[in-house]
C-alpha cells in the first residue's frame, strides 16, 4: 500500500451535441449583429480560439432563447446529474470498482447550483452505499480539477485505502446570457464547452501517484475571473490580462510550490495544464520553456472540446495517462481567486 495517493482510474464524459466552431462563429455572427459593439473586431476571437469543436447538453438554437435564471439552473441540475453519472460510472468501469465500494465522493461544480447537491443526487443516481461520504465544492472555477484533486488525495490520504472518487462537471454553455452584449460574453461564447471527468483516488492499488499538492492566491485579484449573479443568470468575469498576469507572476508561484517539495522545474518531465485560451497556454509554454509545442495535449483538448472550465484538465491528465510516458508531471489551472492549483503526480 502506498503512502501517497494513487489514480486507480480517470474517465470523461460529453453531452450529445457536437458544435463545430465555423457554425458557433456563424450564429453568433448573427446574434450579435448589431447588438454588440465592435463586433467585427471580435468575430475573428472564434478563429484564434484554437478550437475546432466543442459539445454542449442543449442544441445550438436553444442560445437564441432567452430563459431566466430558474430555468436555466433547472437545465444544469437536471444534466449536470446525468452527465456526473456518466463520467463516474465510466470510471468506475476502468477501475473494476463497484459504486457500493466507494467511500467518499467529492463533487466540483461552478457553473450552477444545486442543492441537494450533486454528490446527494448521484446517490439517487448510482448504487453507492447510504454512509458514503459526500463533499461538494463550488466556486474554484477553472481551478476546480486540479485543486479538487487535491481535496480528494487529503482524504484519500487520511485514512489508508479508501476509495475516494472525484467527479467534476461543467456545463458552461448554459450561463450564456443572450440579451449581455458584453465583450466578455462574445468571447465567453468563443470559447465554453460542456463536459464532465471521474477519477478514483485511493493509497490502495496500482498505478500513477499524486505526491504533492497546493495552490497559490494573489492578492488584490477577486476582480480577475469570476460569475457575476445577474437576474438572468450567471453573468461571465474574466480579465483580458490573464495571460499578462501569467507570464508576469505565474513563474515565481509555481518555483515556491515545487519548492515545498524539494523540486524545481528541471525536475519536472511533463506538463497537464488547464487550457484556459490558445493566448494563455501560450503564455504557459513561455513560464515552463517549452514552447515548442511543450503542451502538445492541453492544446489537443483545446482544439477538440473547448474551455470546459474545471473539468478540461481532467481531459488532459486522461490523455497523459494514455500516453504512458513515465516521469514527474506538473499539473496546474488557474480559477477564481485568483488562484493557481497544482498537484504533482507521478507516472510510473
Amino acid at each position: 500500500m502506498s503512502e501517497d495517493p494513487i489514480i486507480r482510474a480517470v474517465a470523461t464524459a460529453v453531452p450529445a451535441h457536437a458544435l463545430s466552431q465555423a457554425d458557433v462563429k456563424a450564429w453568433a455572427a448573427r446574434r450579435f449583429n448589431g447588438r454588440a459593439a465592435a463586433m467585427d473586431r471580435l468575430l475573428p476571437a472564434f478563429d484564434n480560439a484554437g478550437i475546432d469543436t466543442r459539445y454542449s447538453c442543449v442544441p445550438l438554437d436553444w442560445y437564441d432563447t432567452a430563459p431566466g435564471w430558474r430555468d436555466k439552473n433547472a437545465l444544469y441540475i437536471k444534466h449536470a446529474t446525468g452527465l456526473a453519472a456518466d463520467a463516474a460510472e465510466r470510471c468506475l468501469a476502468a477501475a473494476g470498482v463497484a459504486a457500493a465500494e466507494v467511500d467518499c465522493l467529492v463533487t466540483v461544480s461552478t457553473s450552477g447550483i444545486a442543492t441537494p447537491s450533486l454528490d446527494a443526487r448521484l446517490l439517487s443516481e448510482m448504487d453507492f452505499r447510504p454512509d458514503t461520504q459526500r463533499l461538494p465544492v463550488f466556486g474554484l472555477g477553472c481551478a476546480g480539477g486540479v485543486l479538487g484533486m487535491g481535496r480528494a488525495a487529503d482524504l484519500a490520504r487520511a485514512r489508508q485505502g479508501r476509495l475516494v472518487l472525484l467527479v467534476v462537471v461543467e456545463l458552461c454553455g448554459l450561463t450564456f446570457r443572450s440579451r449581455d452584449r458584453s465583450k466578455s460574453n462574445v468571447i465567453a461564447s468563443a470559447l465554453f464547452g460542456d463536459g464532465a471527468a471521474a477519477a478514483l483516488l485511493s493509497t490502495a492499488g496500482d498505478g500513477p501517484a499524486i505526491t504533492g499538492w497546493g495552490e497559490h492566491t494573489w492578492p488584490d485579484s477577486l476582480g480577475v475571473m469570476g460569475w457575476s449573479v445577474e437576474d438572468d443568470g450567471l453573468g461571465v468575469v474574466f480579465s483580458r490580462d490573464i495571460p499578462t498576469i501569467v507570464r508576469r507572476d505565474f513563474a515565481a508561484a509555481v518555483a515556491a510550490y515545487l519548492a515545498d517539495g524539494a523540486l524545481t522545474l528541471d525536475d519536472v518531465d511533463g506538463f497537464i495544464c488547464h487550457p484556459g485560451g490558445a493566448k494563455v497556454v501560450d503564455a504557459l509554454e513561455e513560464v515552463f520553456g517549452c514552447t515548442d509545442r511543450g503542451l502538445d495535449l492541453t492544446r489537443r483538448t483545446l482544439r477538440d472540446f473547448g474551455n470546459m472550465s474545471a473539468a478540461s484538465v481532467m481531459f488532459v491528465l486522461e490523455q497523459s495517462l494514455a500516453a504512458a510516458r513515465p516521469g514527474r508531471y506538473l499539473m496546474t489551472a488557474l480559477g477564481p481567486g485568483f488562484t493557481a492549483g497544482f498537484a504533482t503526480i507521478r507516472m510510473p
